[in-house]
């Protein structure tokens, strides 16, 4: 499956046995929180086993720690380390490469000897020193534009990665900030993020969120998913993020927003199809 044509060189960043930016399209995807190891599983092998029928590269997904919860109350998970525990059974039994994000500076080596793909959450997107310490431990790095920036402000970003000699870096969006409890998605803001040499991620279900928008929990519209997703094929991504979730009903962070386990085929399958649409014009 061939990546849309865009006229732009980038550099590839490496995540295991393939890179983000190669042909293949990338889908980084599991649950918000790491909330057990039996969902962990669950949602691993039943994503592995999808993309690998669609032709796409996997890449498992889910938080050790929430440290952003709109309330205190919330749950925020299992901790450094029996989240990277069970990161590392899925690891062990799916072979997959893994993501999650990290908060602060000293989180940074201790999630690298797991961790595949190191993921800065867009509140933290500018921080240095957190952005240092990543940068140092040799692992790819999955940078989420904050939804207070301009896509082209990422280009700070990259710059900073580079003169801490990152070894691959990939710009995520997520949606912008547009007046109280509302989020946007400027899509030719994709291709503004990839001018600058770094392939780009569509996160689909956090840039459904209606921040606070339900009081002491983050609302949002779970229907808008997909066509912000096949909105971002069409203009051309080299991976897709989505919080997927066998019951999101009663997950226990993002409920409003993950995706559920059981529409994945019938959202990748768009996804896919208008990938290889968009490959055969030459586009």
């Amino acid at each position: 499956m061939s990546a849309p044509s865009r006229n732009m060189n980038i550099k590839t960043a490496s995540v295991g046995p393939f890179a983000i930016g190669d042909p293949k399209l990338t889908i980084i995807a599991g649950p918000c929180m790491a909330e057990s190891k039996a969902l962990c599983m669950q949602v691993a092998e039943e994503m592995k086993n999808l993309c690998a029928e669609l032709g796409f590269n996997y890449i498992f997904k889910a938080s050790f720690d929430k440290a952003n919860r709109t309330s205190l109350g919330s749950d925020r998970g299992t901790g450094i380390q029996d989240g990277l525990e069970i990161l590392a059974a899925v690891k062990g039994q799916f072979h997959v490469p893994l993501t999650t994000d990290i908060h602060l500076p000293d989180q940074a080596a201790v999630a690298a000897r797991v961790i595949d793909l190191l993921q800065i959450p867009a509140f933290l997107c500018r921080q240095t020193d957190l952005l240092e310490a990543a940068a140092e431990t040799g692992k790819a790095l999955n940078v989420k534009k904050g939804q207070f920036l301009a896509p082209h402000d990422t280009k700070n970003i990259v710059e900073k990665l580079r003169s801490f000699n990152a070894k691959g870096v990939v710009l995520t969006e997520r949606g912008t900030s547009f007046g109280y409890n509302t989020l946007i998605v400027d899509m030719p803001g994709l291709e503004i993020m990839r001018s600058f040499g770094v392939p780009v991620c569509f996160d689909a279900t956090h840039s459904a969120q209606r921040p606070g928008g339900a009081g002491t929990t983050t609302g949002g519209v779970r229907e808008s998913i997909p066509a912000m997703a096949r909105a971002a094929a069409a203009v051309g991504i080299d991976a897709l993020f989505l919080e997927v979730h066998p019951d999101p009903k009663h997950a226990l962070s993002d409920a409003a927003t993950q995706w559920p386990l059981s529409r994945a085929r019938e959202l990748l399958v768009q996804v896919k199809a208008i990938r290889d649409s968009i490959s055969r014009t030459g586009t």
